[in-house]
């Protein structure tokens, strides 16, 4: 048997010695088949990481044309971000005649997991991921690779795999926007960052650290916190107010974040921005409905959403070889608006 071909139905009866059909009906676990040779053949077939096609299945008896699919995997729905990146990929996609199939991770390293076995069963052409906060284990995302699953990351890359990515600059956004905070004005900068072993945290932390080093500011552990929503901003803020030193300015590593800092300090009777300034990091539709409306790093999640889509369906019709691991980056640019002087 070709090792680099995918397992067929047809090699595993060879294997076992038996006949299609009783692979077949074995793996839709038919009762007509004995207890003892469905699990043989069912054992058999997760230990080669054999899945059905599904989709092949139902369209053998239908008279629609098979569509192109494509998995994407979204840590979350809520977030403006994400749902602009969803439209880049998915305009990107119809343009060149596929359809995405899209699946919610929920920011649970056990359910990423699962969606990735159920698009492997559904034989996808293909999945574009952003990795959930709480996955560190990559061994899922290898299998993909390992069974010729063209894989590209967006936005949260994962680090222990060598596949195809698209971010923005963090670092260069993160630094541009302190560095703005410290020429309007602000001298103790609070930092609010997203979990410290993505790659997009160290990015965007690694920017206002060094905006600081470059305006001769020190970095200040004690203003310093993991905290990426408004629920965990609205209960953070009031501890570093209440500091002998409080920052008089935030920089928060989302826009959600930002407007919890925001809602809390105008709570206190703090001015914005002439007593404190605060400044987000997406852009989306929320920074023009707060007051004052907030000054923000734009992210760009259509274009993200179609340059991932272009680097997938590229490896799908061989415009570029499987192995090749392309990393694009796409610009930040900052938004100043009534939060900052």
């Amino acid at each position: 048997m070709n090792e680099t071909a995918p397992l067929t139905m047809k090699d595993i009866a060879r294997e076992l010695g038996i006949s299609v059909s009783t692979v077949s009906r074995a793996l839709k676990d038919s009762p007509r088949i004995s207890e003892e040779r469905r699990r043989l053949v069912q054992q058999y077939a997760r230990e080669h990481n054999f899945y059905p096609n599904i989709i092949g299945e139902a369209l053998r008896h239908s008279r629609v044309m098979p569509s192109r699919a494509i998995g994407v995997i979204v840590p979350e729905f809520t977030h403006y971000y994400f749902s602009s990146i969803l439209t880049g990929i998915e305009e990107a996609a119809m343009a060149r005649g596929y359809h995405i199939v899209v699946a919610l991770s929920n920011e649970e390293y056990e359910r990423e997991a699962r969606i990735c076995e159920m698009f492997h069963r559904l034989k996808v052409c293909g999945i574009i991921v952003s990795q959930a906060k709480d996955t560190r284990n990559f061994e899922h995302f290898q299998r993909l690779i390992d069974s010729n699953i063209p894989l590209v990351f967006y936005d949260r890359i994962c680090t222990g795999v060598d596949a195809s990515r698209v971010v923005v600059d963090d670092y260069m956004g993160a630094y541009n926007a302190v560095s703005h905070l410290i020429e309007t004005g602000c001298r103790r900068i609070a930092y609010y960052g997203g979990p410290s072993q993505l790659e997009i945290s160290k990015n965007r932390f690694n920017g206002y650290k060094d905006a600081l080093l470059k305006h001769g500011l020190p970095l200040d552990e004690e203003i310093l916190t993991v905290c990426d929503n408004r629920a965990d901003a609205e209960a953070v803020t009031p501890t570093l107010m209440a500091l002998p030193e409080p920052p008089d300015g935030y920089f928060a590593v989302n826009d959600d974040t930002a407007i919890g800092i925001l809602y809390t300090v105008k709570r206190a009777g703090l001015r914005v921005p002439e007593d404190v300034s605060i400044c987000g990091f997406t852009n989306g539709q929320r920074a023009v409905a707060c007051d004052p409306m907030l000054t923000t790093v734009e992210q760009r999640g259509r274009r993200v959403g179609e340059e991932a889509a272009e680097i997938l369906i590229n490896k799908v019709e061989g415009l570029s070889p499987f192995a090749k691991v392309e990393k694009r980056v796409v610009r930040t640019r900052l938004v100043v608006r009534g939060t900052t002087r």
